[in-house]
């Protein structure tokens, strides 16, 4: 990387801030007049030459304006990554449209898509979170008729698995009470693996119960999340690399193709931490079909429970001082809220 001057620096974030705002290439006579810079045209056009010889800009074969290479943008995204936060009304709205809501998974997915696409103007996307280690919280047992029980059988993660069983003799409620009394205090905060190892001092009714608890708490961790929740795709759409570039619009096409918008989430969060933001600009020389975008992603969660995934795909042209902090504080607002559940808040 090529060590710029304080006036390069100044020039090329100007040019790219005047390239998202107006999706034109930009000149010299623009920057000198609409800034009202201390130098000379001529002095900006030698530096925006020296810019596209080390990479930074480049200039379409239509124009004499630059517009900003995909090493401008990341140079853009490494000056302000961890020093743009959201203006604290914005953040105030957005806390109060979450703790608003009803304490639903579903509805918190919806309402984070929502949030990141109205606030990047791009397209939003968001996995349900997924267990990674699940614990035992709590188990009803509920008769129903005759020989049948109704077991609801609560995770820490959130998680609720419900199923009817049909028992070889009739049981009373107060039997099935006392059964779930026990076995709530018997498994609580306990793995999967940890139940599974329990020696066996429960009587007939509770070994049963035991062994349906233990092949629903391993089903919660290996499903693999298909739910994922996105907006904003008209956001994008009427966007000028969107509505008059093939390539572009082929981006669009991974949120047709579940199994490989999910590939793509999983392959480029496997290594984050919690928190973490990753810029892909470009499709990083990986995605041929994100040539013309950028993706940032970012995981949310408590590690070694349940984690998820959100992110916003737009153009390279995006808002990078909207859409960076706003996923990084819907991921920290997310982590949140799956600790609460998880702890039971």
């Amino acid at each position: 990387m090529n060590t710029l001057t304080e006036r390069q620096k100044t020039l090329l974030l100007l040019i790219i801030r005047d390239y998202i705002d107006s999706a034109q290439p930009v000149g010299s006579k623009r920057l000198a007049e609409h800034y009202r810079l201390d130098f000379s045209t001529a002095t900006i056009r030698n530096e925006m030459v020296a810019l596209t010889e080390m990479g930074y800009l480049r200039q379409p074969h239509t124009s004499a304006g630059r517009v900003p290479s995909e090493e401008g943008y990341r140079y853009l995204v490494s000056q302000m990554m961890h020093n743009v936060e959201l203006p604290e009304k914005i953040q105030h709205t957005i806390s109060h449209q979450f703790y608003q809501a009803r304490p639903d998974v579903d509805q918190w997915m919806t309402l984070a898509a929502s949030v990141l696409a109205n606030q990047s103007q791009g397209v939003s996307m968001v996995t349900a979170p997924h267990v990674e280690q699940t614990r035992y919280k709590h188990v009803e047992l509920i008769s129903t008729q005759g020989r049948q029980v109704l077991m609801v059988l609560v995770m820490a993660g959130g998680e609720v698995a419900q199923q009817i069983l049909t028992l070889a003799e009739p049981v009373t409620q107060e039997r099935l009470s006392q059964a779930a009394s026990h076995l709530n205090s018997l498994l609580a905060g306990l793995t999967v693996d940890a139940i599974a190892s329990l020696s066996a001092r429960q009587d007939a009714l509770e070994k049963d119960i035991l062994t349906l608890i233990g092949q629903d708490m391993r089903r919660a961790v290996d499903q693999v999340s298909g739910e994922i929740y996105t907006d904003g795709l008209t956001n994008v759409l009427s966007e000028p690399e969107f509505s008059e570039s093939d390539d572009a619009r082929r981006a669009l096409k991974i949120f047709e193709e579940r199994s490989t918008l999910q590939s793509l989430l999983a392959r480029t969060t496997v290594n984050s931490n919690i928190g973490g933001l990753q810029v892909l600009i470009g499709g990083e020389g990986e995605w041929e079909d994100l040539r013309q975008c950028t993706l940032i992603i970012a995981r949310y969660g408590v590690p070694g429970m349940a984690t998820g995934t959100l992110g916003v795909l737009g153009p390279m042209r995006m808002s990078y001082a909207r859409t960076i902090p706003t996923v990084r504080y819907v991921a920290a607002l997310l982590s949140d809220l799956v600790n609460d559940t998880i702890s039971g808040e």
